[in-house]
């Protein structure tokens, strides 16, 4: 897996995010690939905010896995501040590669390295797969969340 570069995402880069936000039952439903208007505003956004990383995985010149870390300063835990990873997604066939943890592995050691005290995610209910990933990685699971959707 010498040949793996985790980078910065950029906007040629979206296509092939949305796909895999969208290669799952649950994404299937939420996500339209077929029209990257949204995404292109969202992502105008995302690279105008310095607290955002989102990240690709690029294996060969091609876009095989994506995240995005967030980090928020806050006055909690003594003024700490916390990362938070989000939107994990690893190409259909690149899933088992060890392309996961090594996204993961990278966004704790970045988020180490900003500065950041805690690492959170959030995992959807039913990804009882995903559940045992992170706790393979260290994540603990700790709280119940809450969604509102406006």
């Amino acid at each position: 897996m010498n040949d793996l570069q985790i980078r910065r995402a950029t906007a040629d880069d979206l296509p092939a995010i949305v796909a895999m936000l969208a290669d799952d039952p649950l994404g299937s439903t939420r996500e339209s690939p077929e029209d990257l208007t949204p995404y292109r505003s969202a992502f105008r956004r995302i690279e105008d905010d310095p607290q955002q990383h989102l990240m690709v995985a690029v294996r060969d010149g091609r876009t095989v896995g994506t995240l995005q870390l967030t980090l928020i300063p806050g006055l909690s835990r003594k003024g700490s501040t916390r990362a938070v990873i989000e939107a994990v997604r690893v190409h259909a066939d690149e899933r088992g590669s060890g392309l996961g943890t090594q996204l993961i592995e990278w966004a704790v050691d970045t988020s180490r390295e900003l500065g950041a005290n805690l690492v959170q995610l959030t995992s959807d209910a039913g990804r009882t797969d995903a559940h045992r990933f992170y706790e393979r990685l260290g994540f603990t699971g700790s709280h119940l969340g809450f969604k509102l959707q406006l």
